[in-house]
C-alpha cells in the first residue's frame, strides 16, 4: 500500500495543524506521511498543544511552526491531500501545490485564542486535540483503495463536518 502525503494548514501553524500532524504520524504510520504549515507561521509550539501531545505520548520531536512556502517550492514532498484547520487559513489564497492535491476544510476553533482560566484553556486544547483525533481516525477508517476520486473528496469534506 502506497504512502499518502497529507499537510494540515492553519494559518500561525503553533496548534491545530502541528497537532494534526503529530496524531497522524502517530495513528497512520503505515499509511500517511503527515506534515503542517502555516500562511504566517507563529515561530514556535504553542505550551497548550505540546501539552496535550506529551500527555498522550505523542513525540513532539522534528514539530516546528513553519511557512507553507516549503511544501510549494521545489524538491518539497508533492501532497496527495492539503487539509486546513483553520477558518482564516481556508479564506486564504493558498499557493499551487505540486501534483493537485485533494483538499477539504476541517475547521476547528483555536484554542490559542481561549480566554479565562488555566483550566478553560488547557480544556480548550483538549477539545481541539479530540475533534482532530476524531476526524483523522475517521479518515484512516476510510477504504482508499476501493473509493473514486469523487466520493473520497465528498468523504473528506464530510469529515470536516463532524
Amino acid at each position: 500500500m502506497a504512502l499518502f502525503n497529507i499537510l494540515f494548514i492553519c494559518t500561525g501553524n503553533s496548534s491545530r495543524s502541528i497537532m494534526a500532524e503529530a496524531i497522524m504520524n502517530h495513528l497512520g504510520p503505515h499509511r500517511f506521511v503527515a506534515y503542517s504549515a502555516g500562511s504566517q507561521p507563529a515561530g514556535h509550539l504553542h505550551p497548550g498543544a505540546a501539552d496535550c501531545l506529551a500527555r498522550k505520548h505523542l513525540s513532539t520531536v522534528g514539530l516546528r511552526s513553519k511557512s507553507w512556502a516549503e511544501f510549494a517550492a521545489p524538491g518539497a514532498p508533492v501532497m496527495d491531500f492539503v487539509i486546513t484547520v483553520c477558518d482564516k487559513a481556508a479564506g486564504e489564497v493558498c499557493p499551487i501545490w505540486p501534483g493537485q492535491p485533494m483538499s477539504a476544510h476541517w475547521g476547528v476553533e483555536d484554542p490559542a485564542h481561549a480566554t479565562g482560566t488555566e483550566e478553560d484553556q488547557a480544556k480548550a486544547f483538549w477539545g481541539a486535540f479530540m475533534k482532530l483525533h476524531r476526524r483523522i481516525s475517521i479518515l484512516l477508517s476510510l477504504p482508499m483503495d476501493k473509493l473514486d476520486h469523487l466520493s473520497l473528496h465528498k468523504e473528506l469534506q464530510k469529515i470536516g463536518q463532524e
